[in-house]
């Protein structure tokens, strides 16, 4: 078997593993759970500066650009504002919209599409467990339509009220797919948009370019736009991430990253 078939044949094994693994954690811990209070979140703190400057922005009304480093909590953050929206009754949901291009070999994994797109949603059934305490949290939302999560490929015509809409992943999007997703931002709606230019995944060529610096420019000019940098001295995922993107970036191994 090729070195190509074999990591494809364990990317399927991966995944499969992990939607069991996630079904069975459901299953474990019993009925869907339908209803949440802002009780049910778990409390957390900024740990970094550009963290705090997370915090007091969004407090402070900002929509949010959050830019830079891998590791910094990014995600996390996001998902823990948006649900303290949610479960304080400002808002009613919490859409997450991420990109899933065929450059991503979204092609090789198992299923319909629905199933290919689950892969993409993974990390927000660890961070939702993390933050309320329970495994299935993700999915009974999803379920009872708190969260919604789709791609860039499925958002013409529509307009999100009464929403929070955390973009996930943003340097992997084309400044036309940026564009597309900031028009359909409805009334009482906040945004947060999440990505770090340099682990995009766009070639310019085939996929086409990252309209992430474009989109930087852009909110310069829009003044509830908050754009916040987080740097390696931002890292929270571990003392290894961050030591290893430290390496990376002074042996200006970094500059691979845009020539995949």
């Amino acid at each position: 078997m090729s070195r190509k078939k074999r990591t494809k044949k364990q990317s399927e094994i991966e995944y499969l593993k992990a939607l069991l693994d996630n079904n069975q954690k459901a299953i474990e811990e019993g009925p869907k759970r339908k209803k949440w209070s802002i009780h049910d979140l778990k409390s957390i703190k900024p740990l970094t500066p550009a963290q705090e400057d997370f915090f007091h922005a969004w407090m402070n009304g900002y929509n949010i650009c959050a830019h830079g480093t891998a590791g910094t909590g990014k995600s996390f953050l996001s998902m823990y504002v948006a649900l303290t929206e949610v479960l304080n009754k400002n808002q009613q949901k919490i859409i997450i919209v991420r990109s899933a291009v065929p450059t991503r070999e979204i092609g090789f994994l198992p299923g319909d599409l629905e199933e290919k797109i689950a892969m993409y949603e993974l990390p927000y059934h660890d961070i939702f467990a993390e933050l309320l305490g329970r495994k299935a949290s993700y999915q009974d939302m999803k379920d009872a339509g708190v969260v919604e999560f789709m791609t860039t490929s499925f958002i013409r015509g529509l307009t999100w009220d009464n929403a929070i809409v955390v973009v996930e992943e943003g340097e992997n999007m084309t400044f036309h797919e940026i564009n597309s997703i900031m028009t359909r931002i409805g009334d009482n709606s906040r945004v947060i948009f999440n990505g770090d230019i340099k682990q995009t995944d766009l070639n310019g060529k085939k996929n086409g370019k990252s309209g992430m610096s474009t989109f930087l420019q852009v909110i310069k000019e829009i003044k509830n736009f908050a754009s916040i940098e987080f740097t390696i001295h931002d890292i929270v995922r571990s003392d290894f991430v961050k030591s290893w993107i430290a390496a990376v970036e002074q042996t200006g191994a970094d500059k691979e990253l845009h020539h995949k």
